[in-house]
């Protein structure tokens, strides 16, 4: 899962990069600081598998991972060229997912590209700008796509007026997303404007709560997701050891931190869900999926071989081996199962995937 993060200068773009990926990106009260993408895999938190490396102790513990891709800040007019120019659009284009930093708080210290505190006027500038780039790259390929579709190709001629409903919406102001494309008709397309976006409101330790609403309402309004952290405040939790971690969030009246929450909210906007491999001799392991992916595709995500030759799946909730602590007792209740290639892999699955190449 890539996550690209974009927003205007100095909102906190690469210290939540930094906070959430403890890579070091440099971070100062200037714009245009990010000039290439600093880029951070980090593992996904999940208190189920590190109960599984408990009760199997295995050799080694490996959890899935979202890449984190801090994108230089776009101001106004850089689909025209301003700032960086077009040089993010390709960082964007990458992604799987935008996250967008919006900034919450005033500080007189930290200055504003804008010149004052306005979290929808910063979003409208960055949504803007995305637009613009998409109406840009739809532009260009209807020539291409009109002269397919005179040769009487009918993808060509579905694909065609995809792209013209595309130029309207875009040249209207709307994102490619507020059309509601089918899957089928989004394939290649690669438009800033159709991908998923997490709003973060990055605010102060004396929280803007009517900022903070504002971006909530916005966010919901558009399909998109919102998380409300303190970016400062994130970054020293990331610093502390997991004991002290775990104290720190308790006096604050939370059990998640800032990257569980993005990470949570970001998997519900892709529609990711999470299964698992454990054994004693193997090592414990978290897997990334698409909600409603069959076992043979879930299986694929080991390796080929193992799609490919799929044979059937034993498969049992990780709630359970969490109560029992045994795969034997589990087996004793009958709570193991065997499923075919038409099953189904949900979230918190144990999997253990019988294959013959």
């Amino acid at each position: 899962m890539d996550i690209g993060i974009v927003g205007l200068p100095n909102v906190g773009k690469s210290s939540l990069f930094n906070a959430l990926t403890q890579a070091g990106a440099q971070a100062s009260n200037y714009p245009f600081t990010t000039i290439e993408p600093n880029v951070g895999v980090v593992p996904i938190p999940d208190k189920r598998l590190d109960a599984l490396f408990d009760i199997f102790k295995p050799p080694k513990k490996t959890a899935a991972f979202i890449r984190f891709v801090d994108i230089a800040g776009i101001v106004k007019g850089a689909s025209k060229g301003e700032g960086l120019g077009n040089k993010f659009l390709a960082n964007i284009r990458e992604v799987d997912a935008i996250i967008h930093v919006v900034r919450l708080f005033e500080n007189e210290n930290i200055t504003h590209v804008a010149g004052s505190i306005d979290p929808l006027r910063d979003i409208d500038i960055i949504q803007t700008e995305l637009m613009l780039a998409d109406l840009e790259s739809v532009e260009k390929m209807l020539p291409k796509q009109e002269s397919a579709a005179k040769s009487g190709d009918k993808a060509a001629k579905a694909k065609l007026e995809v792209l013209k409903k595309l130029q309207k919406c875009l040249a209207d102001g709307k994102p490619a997303s507020s059309l509601n494309l089918e899957e089928e008709e989004k394939v290649d397309l690669q438009l800033l404007t159709l991908k998923p976006v997490l709003f973060v409101g990055n605010n102060s330790e004396t929280p803007n709560k009517e900022n903070a609403q504002k971006v909530a309402d916005y966010a919901k309004s558009c399909g998109a997701g919102f998380v409300e952290l303190c970016v400062k405040l994130e970054a020293e939790i990331s610093e502390l050891p997991d004991d002290e971690k775990q104290m720190f969030l308790q006096d604050l009246g939370t059990e998640y931190t800032g990257l569980e929450k993005i990470v949570r909210a970001g998997m519900n906007l892709l529609n990711m869900c999470t299964f698992f491999t454990a054994g004693p001799e193997v090592e414990v392991r978290s897997w990334l999926i698409p909600i409603g992916c069959p076992a043979p595709k879930a299986a694929g995500k080991i390796h080929s071989d193992i799609e490919r030759g799929f044979i059937c799946a034993e498969v049992y909730d990780v709630k359970d081996i969490l109560e029992y602590k045994s795969e034997k007792i589990l087996k004793e209740k009958g709570l193991i199962r065997q499923e075919g290639r038409d099953y189904i892999v949900k979230d918190g699955d144990v999997c253990v995937f019988k294959f013959n190449v």
